[in-house]
């Protein structure tokens, strides 16, 4: 039978999405600010694991603890409040933060600290002369390793009194990334009425835009504060693949060749569930096959399902001469990750459970987006041709 059978494949994806998990780059976040300026909150309402009630830190210093758990490419490296007694406390802190600052530095990116937040609590309506002291003395003493520092105005339930503050503190002229409040999950101030959380997506904005580039893959992964974010990035993947398939498809393939897309679209699969971090099972990517290019017949990208799904394009009809152009391989690609997207969209807004994707129901609706999506491709591609006829 062409092509491969749809388990095999399966398997292969989950190998996949194995490899790139394991190979993300881990991203470390150092977290900075009073006690009770909301550091744990923020932490466990921005990323999708919540790091900061585990209780299991290790410490990296006398008082500095580092958070991580396995298999999760993210470590915070948490620091005590600056309220632990007066100005050796302070130098203490300073001393210890450079100190893990330069090592991690020296170690290269998978041990470098990529950003620091440090977190004033809104409601207190001042930032402390301390606090400008630290900072101002931490940016100084720090500013050959070029991390970035944003301040992150918390329990901001205010946005009137969030802007005054930051008014204030602007006013210092620190040298840091952006000041930003955020109030990390909503607050409810009687039956009637409730403060809307607000602020974490812009925040992992910033930190996106000021992290490598090897970094935000990891960084869509691990938050669940932007899943715009998770889209954007989603969605240069599937542009990657849907061109790499064409360059395939732009030399004629037989059909006894035509198995040689599925390397894009594995890749493809990998790397958008990388992306979202939602932990799935063979189970539900042999669901996902078998809802798009698996309905046509057993084997993918084979002649009997590259024949069965051109039916689904409108004003293709069939191969001629045995051959997959590249329109048609580029269309394929596409409109299997964007269907992929949407499904991981719908996961992650908790509007599907992943293991719906297994049922005949779940299936239905994924074939639905599919084939929707392959059409909207194909009739895109029939304006631009006629375009160019023109």
């Amino acid at each position: 039978m062409d092509g491969l059978q749809t388990d095999d494949v399966a398997e292969k994806i989950m190998a996949a999405i194995k490899n790139v998990q394991k190979n993300m780059t881990r991203l470390n976040i150092m977290v900075m600010g009073k006690t009770g300026a909301g550091k744990s909150t923020l932490i466990n309402q921005v990323f999708s694991r919540n790091l900061a009630q585990t209780g299991v830190g290790k410490p990296v210093t006398q008082q500095i603890r580092k958070y991580e758990l396995e298999g999760f490419p993210l470590a915070i490296y948490d620091t005590p409040g600056l309220e632990l007694g007066g100005d050796n406390a302070i130098e203490e802190l300073l001393k210890e933060s450079k100190e893990v600052l330069t090592r991690g530095a020296m170690r290269g990116i998978e041990e470098s600290i990529h950003c620091i937040w440090y977190c004033v609590s809104a409601p207190s309506h001042r930032f402390e002369e301390a606090e400008i002291e630290f900072i101002k003395k931490f940016i100084d003493e720090t500013s050959t390793l070029c991390v970035p520092v944003i301040i992150v105005l918390t329990q901001a339930y205010s946005k009137k009194e969030a802007k005054e503050l930051m008014a204030e503190i602007e006013k210092e002229n620190l040298n840091v990334v952006q000041i930003i409040p955020v109030l990390a999950q909503d607050y409810e101030i009687d039956d009637e009425y409730v403060v809307k959380a607000y602020g974490k997506d812009t925040l992992i904005d910033i930190v996106h835009n000021v992290i490598p580039e090897a970094l935000r893959n990891t960084l869509a992964a691990v938050q669940k504060a932007n899943l715009k974010m998770k889209k954007r990035r989603a969605n240069a993947i599937v542009a990657t693949a849907a061109a790499a398939a064409a360059a395939t498809g732009a030399i004629p393939i037989p059909f006894t060749d035509a198995a040689v897309l599925v390397p894009e679209q594995i890749g493809m699969i990998a790397s958008i569930t990388g992306v979202f971090g939602i932990p799935i099972e063979k189970a539900t990517i042999t669901a996902l096959l078998s809802a798009t290019i698996g309905t046509i017949g057993t084997t993918v990208m084979g002649k009997t399902v590259v024949s069965g799904l051109l039916k689904l394009i409108p004003g293709v009809g069939t191969i001629t001469g045995g051959v997959i152009s590249a329109s048609v391989a580029a269309a394929l690609t596409a409109a299997l990750g964007e269907a992929y997207i949407a499904i991981m969209l719908m996961v992650a807004k908790g509007e599907m459970n992943i293991k719906e994707i297994e049922t005949a129901e779940g299936k239905a609706k994924i074939s639905k987006i599919f084939k929707s999506k392959l059409s909207l491709k194909r009739n895109k591609q029939g304006v631009s041709e006629e375009k160019e006829a023109e």
